[in-house]
């Protein structure tokens, strides 16, 4: 689910490591530095108490007439093919599809939050640098393109040059515009990340859509209104859901074809096992069940206080920790080693066959894939992946065979996590190339 983390077995070297930089050594936590986390639980602690189980659940989101409203355009980024291709190189990105080069906007704009209220949301918004001739003037497709998991509010694409504009960068260099949403409480947007709640990251998305729109007029240039969809990890869920809202237009665009990375397709007949049987890596496993439990508890009556499903120390640091103002590099030393060095006997336990809010969070984002999609679809994932098991796409294209439609799983081989999306990504260009010409 995570587009940055280390996909190695667990072992304090391998946990104090991290994928987007690079691989390089971490220095532990202090005491100092873990004591401002285990001060008192976060406020959302608090909150969770006064719910039970089976409360009500969330309201349905009503459309508004300002939803995507476009309220500011910062430029962040204007890069040379050489330089998209660079970027790309580094980041372990195939560079056969980069044609041109790109500038990137940060694009703030009107959207709603897990309730269905006005807020705000930022993304990043990519066009290609096609300045000579008539060519400036020509339609631009539109790919929306979703990232994976991150902590830390800055590392989202809008903020950090980092590995969550390597995808967006390689589309736009292969001639489309990209829609890249950073999803509420990342970037620079209010709030804490519901991490994992497919509906806001659908609302967040398609605003970004229609707040694109208005940005490329802006600019000068026009989007054709043919869309295509792709996402890695935690993306790959928000692709499939996205994708299930084409029959409503999904902001006036026309869907083409739809290609999510390695993503967590199936969260209750497959990931979450794979959490507990040692399919996921010990590392990872920690840290998605960690960041999902204390996200969804804001959602979902899952417990009353961080005591109820975390063991002692991590009862008193857990919701700090996914806070939006800490890095991976700063939450992976605070966690332990396995799971059941996390979780209570008994919350454990109940992990193995969910109820209450536990059950309902699962529920709400999962079935992404059954349904009858008109657009085609190719699933991309690894089955040397040990973050996001390639069974979770196979088991994604059952479900979409189950409706009449074909959808292929392509392996890429016996690859980490985040050297699927870099193998599969100019696959995926390439293919929207052929499905739109």
């Amino acid at each position: 689910m995570n587009a940055e983390r280390t996909n190695t077995a667990n072992s304090s070297p391998a946990r104090a490591r991290s994928a987007r930089r690079g691989g390089a050594a971490l220095a532990a936590l202090t005491l100092a530095g873990l004591a401002g986390l285990t001060a008192a639980p976060a406020a959302q602690g608090a909150e969770g108490a006064e719910r039970t189980e089976g409360a009500a659940t969330r309201p349905a989101v009503a459309h508004r007439a300002d939803r995507g409203a476009l309220l500011d355009v910062t430029p962040v980024a204007d890069l040379s093919r050489a330089e998209v291709a660079a970027f790309l190189r580094k980041g372990e990105f195939g560079t056969e599809t980069v044609r041109y080069g790109v500038r990137a906007y940060r694009l703030t704009y009107r959207t709603v939050d897990t309730e269905g209220r006005p807020t705000t949301a930022t993304g990043l918004f990519v066009l290609p640098r096609t300045d000579s001739g008539t060519r400036r003037h020509r339609a631009f497709d539109l790919v929306s393109d979703a990232h994976g998991t991150m902590v830390h509010r800055d590392y989202a694409p809008s903020v950090a040059e980092d590995s969550g504009r390597l995808s967006p960068y390689l589309h736009a260099a292969a001639g489309k515009a990209v829609a890249a949403p950073d999803y509420l409480g990342l970037g620079k947007g209010p709030g804490v990340h519901p991490y994992m709640d497919a509906r806001s990251a659908v609302t967040a998305s398609e605003d970004m859509l229609r707040a694109s729109r208005t940005a490329a007029q802006r600019e000068g240039r026009t989007l054709s209104g043919d869309l295509y969809l792709t996402g890695f990890s935690q993306g790959g869920q928000v692709t499939m859901a996205l994708a299930r809202e084409a029959d409503r237009g999904l902001a006036g665009f026309t869907l083409r074809a739809v290609a999510p990375v390695s993503g967590p397709h199936d969260l209750s007949g497959e990931e979450f096992p794979a959490l507990f049987d040692g399919r996921v890596n010990d590392t990872s496993a920690v840290f998605y069940l960690s960041y999902f439990l204390v996200a969804q508890n804001r959602l979902h009556p899952i417990y009353k206080d961080p005591s109820d499903v975390f063991r002692a120390p991590y009862a008193d640091r857990i919701e700090r920790l996914f806070d939006g103002g800490h890095t991976e590099e700063e939450v992976l030393p605070a966690l332990p080693e396995t799971l059941k060095e996390l979780l209570t006997p008994a919350f454990h336990e109940r992990m193995q066959q969910p109820t209450g809010g536990l059950k309902e969070a699962l529920a709400a984002n999962d079935g992404f894939c059954d349904w009858k999609p008109a657009a085609p679809v190719r699933l991309y994932a690894a089955r040397g992946d040990t973050d996001v098991p390639i069974q979770n796409a196979r088991n994604c294209a059952s479900a979409l065979a189950a409706h009449g439609v074909r959808a292929p799983v392509l392996d890429q081989g016996g690859v980490t996590h985040m050297q699927s999306v870099g193998k599969a990504a100019p696959k995926i260009a390439r293919w929207f190339a052929r499905v739109g010409s």
